[in-house]
């Protein structure tokens, strides 16, 4: 009867002491290599594509700007996103929409993300804080993005995921140029 347990008693050892190396193994790894890092996002170019307004109310005036952003993403998953909007705020209220069109986001990789930006000149001009700040010569807006979709690892792992990315823009009107500091999170 010994005869035929031994076999089996190391067989079961083997697959026993295999499966706790492929488990240390892909914990390890989880936690060092594919440990989720945030991404980082630089504004690349804000440009004024067009700017009209009526001479007998001025706020009746719309500018759309076209930015440009470049996402860094250092993990090893690429990211696939949905259509999703992205909100502009001036002291708190939503001045400004831009839709965030579909597409993926290469692991390791880097991504540039254009889109237009309408702003409506009503909500801005009758702010309260408008005509201070255009006379300080800074308008600072606060740009909040949330983009969700999946994380996809190897080509084999997927894990729902929502990106919240957050830019704090401030633009200086006489040098016609703008600064921005931008900051995001990964949720799974």
């Amino acid at each position: 009867m010994s005869c035929f347990r031994r076999p089996w008693v190391i067989c079961c050892t083997v697959t026993a002491l295999l499966l706790i190396i492929i488990l240390v193994t892909s914990t390890t790894l989880y936690f060092t290599v594919f440990k989720p890092k945030q991404p980082k996002i630089t504004t690349q170019s804000v440009t004024l594509e067009s700017f009209s307004t009526n001479i007998f109310d001025m706020t009746d005036t719309n500018v759309t700007l076209g930015i440009t952003v470049e996402i860094n993403n250092p993990n090893y998953g690429g990211f696939k996103y949905e259509n999703s909007t992205s909100y502009v705020r001036y002291h708190g209220e939503v001045v400004a929409m831009a839709p965030v069109l579909a597409d993926t986001i290469p692991a390791r990789g880097e991504h540039s993300v254009s889109t237009s930006v309408l702003v409506i000149g009503r909500d801005l001009i009758t702010n309260p804080s408008f005509l201070f700040d255009l006379a300080s010569n800074t308008l600072n807006f606060t740009s909040t993005t949330t983009l969700k979709g999946k994380a996809v690892v190897m080509k084999v792992f997927k894990k729902k995921a929502t990106t919240i990315s957050t830019c704090d823009i401030s633009l200086h009107i006489l040098g016609k140029n703008s600064t921005s500091d931008c900051s995001s999170k990964v949720e799974f």
